[in-house]
Order: C-alpha cells, then sequence, then structure tokens
C-alpha cells in the first residue's frame, strides 16, 4: 500500500506536471496553458489537465496521461485535446440517412431507399414462364417492390394531419367534403377508401385529400344569386343625387350697404 501511495504522490507532484507540459508540447506543437487539474485515472496512473488557448477551441483543455509502476519510471501514456467544462463542441454525428428531411430532394439527386426499409417488400418474382409474366404485367402485378401495409399506415397518417385533412382550417370553414365532389378523383387500392387527389386547378390542385377534407370550390357550390358580388349587393348610382358646390364670395363694403348686413356677420355663417 505504501508503494502504492508512493507512486500516486509522485505522479500528482510538480515533477510529474512539468513532464506532463514536456510532453505536450513536443507532441502537439502547441503553447501549452496553467495546469487545471489531476485526475486519479486508477492506481498507477493520472491524468494532467492544462488551458488551451486555440483559436475555435473555447473551453478545450490540453491532457496527457502519466502513469508509473512502484520502483518504476514516469512515463507519457498519451496526450490528447479534450474538451473541458463548458466547451464548444460539434453536435452528436448523425448519418446522413436520418439527416434527410421531406423537401430536401432536389433535381438531380439520388435518394435510395434504406436498406431493409420496412415501408417496402419484394413484389412479383419473374416466374419464368412467358404467359404468367406477360399477365402479371398487364394486370399490373409485376413490380418488383411494393409497399407494405406499415408504409401505407404511414403514409395515410401524414395525409391525415397535413393542411388537407379533416381538421384543417380550410375544411372545418365549409360544410362541403371532397369525397362527394366531382373533381375528386380516388386513389386505387386500400388507400382510396379515405384518400384522393383534387383535380380542380383553382383549389387543392394534384394535392392528396381526404375525403372529408373540403372548401368552397365544391363542384356542388350554388352560384350567388343577383348580379353583384357573392358577399356585397350591386351598387346603384341611380340613388345618389348630385349638388354643385357653390363657394361663398367675400362681401366688400358695397355688399354691405346694400344688403344692409354687417359684413363680419355674414362671413360667420
Amino acid at each position: 500500500m505504501r508503494q502504492t501511495g508512493h507512486v500516486s504522490s509522485a505522479l500528482h507532484s510538480q515533477a510529474a506536471i512539468d513532464r506532463a507540459r514536456a510532453a505536450l508540447e513536443a507532441d502537439e506543437g502547441a503553447a501549452v496553458g496553467a495546469h487545471v487539474a489531476a485526475v486519479t485515472e486508477d492506481e498507477c496512473a493520472v491524468a494532467h489537465y492544462f488551458e488551451a488557448d486555440l483559436p475555435a477551441y473555447r473551453g478545450w483543455q490540453w491532457c496527457a496521461v502519466l502513469a508509473a509502476s512502484p520502483g518504476g519510471e514516469m512515463t507519457v501514456s498519451e496526450t490528447a485535446l479534450l474538451p473541458g467544462p463548458g466547451a464548444l463542441t460539434a453536435p452528436e454525428f448523425v448519418p446522413w440517412d436520418r439527416r434527410v428531411q421531406a423537401g430536401d430532394l432536389a433535381p438531380g439527386d439520388l435518394l435510395p431507399p434504406a436498406v431493409d426499409d420496412p415501408r417496402i417488400e419484394p413484389g412479383y418474382l419473374l416466374t419464368g414462364d412467358p404467359e404468367a409474366d406477360e399477365v402479371a404485367g398487364e394486370i399490373g402485378v409485376n413490380l418488383e417492390r411494393v409497399m407494405t401495409r406499415l408504409g401505407r399506415e404511414e403514409a395515410a397518417a401524414r395525409w391525415f394531419d397535413s393542411d388537407f385533412g379533416p381538421e384543417a382550417e380550410m375544411a372545418r370553414g365549409t360544410r362541403f367534403h371532397c369525397g362527394d365532389c366531382a373533381f375528386y378523383l380516388p386513389l386505387a387500392g386500400m388507400l382510396g377508401a379515405a384518400f384522393g387527389v383534387c383535380g380542380n386547378e383553382y383549389a387543392a390542385d394534384g394535392r392528396v385529400v381526404h375525403a372529408h377534407y373540403g372548401c368552397g370550390a365544391h363542384s356542388s357550390t350554388a352560384p350567388p344569386s343577383g348580379a353583384g358580388s357573392p358577399a356585397y349587393e350591386p351598387y346603384d348610382d341611380g340613388a345618389v343625387e348630385s349638388h354643385e358646390l357653390v363657394h361663398p364670395v367675400a362681401l366688400t363694403a358695397v355688399d354691405e350697404i346694400e344688403l344692409g348686413v354687417p359684413q363680419d356677420a355674414l362671413r360667420s355663417v
């Protein structure tokens, strides 16, 4: 125990600090600041930390790990630049396939599906029988991959919560529903029970809409009554009478005498 304690004491000494500083200056080739701390790694190793005044590495520290055995010479195990408390560090690395978001795809970009993507599964596999494969192509089931039930359910959840779902502000502002609109084009397959594409160029044209989404451009919307706009009655300018505006004329002293009325009184009228 006394030998172990002697080793630990030696690794915390000023000589150990000087040895760690010299190793950092030799290995890293940079100026080493004040000694910050000494952290015991185990019975025979101590890590010494120093301030690092480097551009773009605010709060980082130089570290040198010293090791020794009872009766052995002190050696430097490793040196490194490490972030200290409150250091400015890079965010956690996120693989590219998890960084890509909806809307990031640009013209010319390639975005293959992930390996074992749970949204897709193998479709029709060619049998080698020309007649069978030809029939499969005619009825449209000869796709190499198709969406799984999970993929379809995830798509339906996104569309339901989108700006063209049944809870959207536009849908809440009308009594009409897309499901009975002439411009509504139902999707094929399982999703066709609740979703379709709007074919009205003045509405959600080309968008996938829920059957209970709706807007004022429904095919059953009645035209406004009368010749005016739907919100206001026609403006009848014949009901307005026009009068010529006569400006008062300043009276002279002669006018005042002829009328028998003081000029100031006329001006005040």
